[in-house]
C-alpha cells in the first residue's frame, strides 16, 4: 500500500570524528523516503529552493520516490549544519538555516490523499495536524516528534496523539514529555494521550516498543564501523513503515518484525555520511543483515 511521509528536504554539512562532509543530501523526509523504498512505493510532501540540485531530484525518481509533492519555492533550501564528537548520540547543531522551509504549508496532492500510511515527520504537530485533515482513510499513522516541540507546542502536540497509531521519540524527548525517568512510565503516560504504540529510540542501544498488549525490546544491529548517526532515527522509521506497508495484516508480530527492519535500515545508515550507505545496498543486503540479527539474538 501506498506510503506518505511529510517532513524536510535538506542540505547538511556535517563533521564526526571520522570525517567532515558539506552540503549533501539530508532532511527527514529524505531519509524515511529511501529506507522505505526498499519495500514500496513513497510519496514525498516537501519544499526545498532553488538552489536544490536537480540530481537529488532525479535520484528520487530512479528509485521509487515520488516527487508530485515537492515543491520548489522561491529562496533557498533548508540547511542544517552539526558537529559530533566520539559521543555520536549527541550532536551539537552549529546552525539551521530554515530558508523556504520557513514558510512550508504542506498540501497534499489530490492524487495522495487516499495514501495508507502516513508517516508525520519532525515538523511543527500544528502542520501535522494539518496534514491529517487532507487525508482519507488512512491505515497507519505514525508520527516523530522533538524537543522543541515538546517544550513550546505540547498542547497541539497532545491533540495530534489522539489520532496516531504510533509515536516516534528518543528517550531524552520521552523524559521530557512524560516526566518520568523510567521508560516503561514514560511509554506509558505517553500512551494514555491516545497513540496506540510508542517506540522510544536509544541511539546505539536499540529500541523500546510499548503498546497496550505487549513490551518489545530490540537490541541495535553491533557494527564495527561508524562514521555518521545524522538522520538514523527516520531511516528507522522508514525501513519499519516500509516493511508494514507489505503486510497483509498488521498486528504485533508485524509490527516487531518491522522495528527489526528499520533497525536494520538504521545500522547501514550509520556507515556512511548522508545517505551514501543506503544507496549501495539491495534488499538482499538487507535480508542478510536481517537473518544475522535474528541468529545473533537468539537464545
Amino acid at each position: 500500500m501506498s506510503i506518505l511521509v511529510v517532513g524536510s528536504v535538506a542540505l547538511d554539512s556535517i563533521q564526526t570524528p571520522f570525517g567532515k562532509k558539506d552540503d549533501v543530501l539530508g532532511g527527514s523526509a529524505t531519509y524515511f523516503s529511501i529506507a522505505a523504498s526498499f519495500f514500496n512505493k513513497v510519496d514525498i510532501v516537501a519544499t526545498v529552493g532553488e538552489d536544490f540540485p536537480k540530481r537529488y531530484i532525479t535520484l528520487f525518481k530512479c528509485i521509487n520516490i515520488g516527487t508530485s509533492g515537492l515543491s520548489i519555492a522561491k529562496g533557498k533550501t533548508f540547511r542544517w549544519k552539526g558537529r559530533y564528537n566520539y559521543d555520536l548520540n549527541i550532536a551539537h547543531t552549529i546552525y539551521t538555516h530554515l530558508n523556504v522551509f520557513k514558510g512550508f504549508k504542506p498540501e497534499v496532492p489530490r492524487s495522495l490523499r487516499n495514501s495508507k500510511f502516513i508517516f508525520l515527520a519532525n515538523i511543527d504537530p500544528e502542520l501535522q495536524y494539518d496534514v491529517l485533515t487532507q487525508i482519507k482513510n488512512p491505515k497507519f499513522i505514525a508520527c516523530d516528534s522533538m524537543n522543541y516541540w515538546i517544550e513550546h507546542k505540547r498542547k497541539d502536540l497532545e491533540r495530534i496523539l489522539e489520532h496516531i497509531d504510533m509515536l516516534l521519540l528518543n528517550d531524552s524527548e520521552a523524559r521530557q514529555f512524560s516526566g518520568e525517568s523510567n521508560l516503561i512510565k514514560a511509554a506509558q503516560l505517553i500512551a494514555s494521550f491516545g497513540p496506540k504504540a510508542v517506540v522510544i529510540k536509544k541511539g546505539e542501544h536499540g529500541v523500546i516498543y510499548f503498546s497496550k498488549n505487549s513490551h518489545f525490546i530490540a537490541p541495535a544491529y553491533l557494527l564495527e564501523s561508524l562514521y555518521d548517526p545524522t538522520g538514523a532515527g527516520d531511516t528507522f522509521a522508514g525501513g519499519m513503515m516500509g516493511f508494514l506497508s507489505k503486510a497483509n495484516r498488521i498486528n504485533e508480530s508485524v509490527i516487531r518484525k518491522g522495528i527489526i527492519y528499520g533497525s536494520i535500515l538504521a545500522s547501514f545508515a550509520v556507515e556512511d555520511f548522508s545517505v551514501n550507505r543506503l544507496l549501495e545496498i539491495s534488499i538482499s543486503d538487507i535480508n542478510s543483515r536481517y537473518d544475522h540479527y535474528r541468529r545473533i539474538t537468539k537464545f
